[in-house]
């Protein structure tokens, strides 16, 4: 059985009246519904003592100077730490496994292995998310309302693809990595949780069905999606 520590913490909204509470070795930026739940799956798994900020998208939040001080980019996840922030969520997956070598979120002293989970965690979010995004969010590629409702059409074909890709290439079973549990596992389930919305049958991938169903049953990630 998977054991990991959680951690007390208080969860804000950002505005012009948030206050960031001194002392927190880590401040969390994050959106509901987001991939920013990956990063926050693995700082409760790392027992890390943190701070919450939540970003309402709806009122476009992540657009306000006040967070674009914090990332430039305009996106979540976002850690803030003592030496500065972190953005992009295998940065941060990789920063917390490192930083709490206990948790055992990765394999560290293993540099082949490490870069396995480097390139999957790459793979997520450099295609998987990508095809994502042109289905929900295309008018960041074009202006054109053909284009866009087209990039919504294909969008279940291509990540159909990608999974496919997952489950028969790259998934060992019966973690991502094999035996050991890791950061890879965080980041599948957060991107695995889109797959109905965006008009993927995911009875086709039954070992990606079954990894999320097992981690749902995780207390860690039971606590964090009741926080969403």
């Amino acid at each position: 059985m998977l054991m990991f520590g959680m951690t007390e913490k208080t969860v804000l909204f950002l505005d012009e009246n948030t206050q960031i509470t001194e002392g927190i070795m880590y401040q969390f930026y994050y959106a509901p519904g987001s991939c920013s739940l990956a990063a926050q799956i693995a700082l409760e798994m790392s027992g890390a003592p943190y701070q919450c900020v939540k970003l309402d998208f709806r009122s476009n939040a992540q657009r306000e100077s006040g967070y674009l001080t914090i990332n430039p980019k305009g996106r979540v996840p976002a850690l803030v730490c003592e030496q500065g922030v972190i953005t992009e969520n295998p940065a941060i997956l990789l920063f917390l496994a490192q930083q709490f070598p206990d948790a055992g979120l990765a394999p560290l002293k293993d540099p082949f292995k490490l870069a396995q989970i480097n390139a999957f965690n790459a793979y997520l979010s450099s295609t998987v998310h990508p095809a994502h995004a042109h289905g929900v969010r295309g008018y960041r590629w074009a202006d054109d309302e053909a284009a866009i409702a087209e990039m919504k059409r294909k969008m279940p074909e291509v990540m159909t693809e990608c999974f496919g890709m997952i489950e028969s290439e790259m998934f060992k079973g019966p973690w991502v990595m094999g035996e050991d549990f890791s950061i890879s596992d965080i980041y599948l389930f957060t991107i695995a949780q889109w797959l109905e919305a965006d008009g993927v049958d995911i009875t086709q991938f039954p070992r990606v069905m079954s990894h999320r169903s097992r981690m749902r049953d995780l207390e860690v990630v039971k606590k964090v999606l009741a926080e969403q």
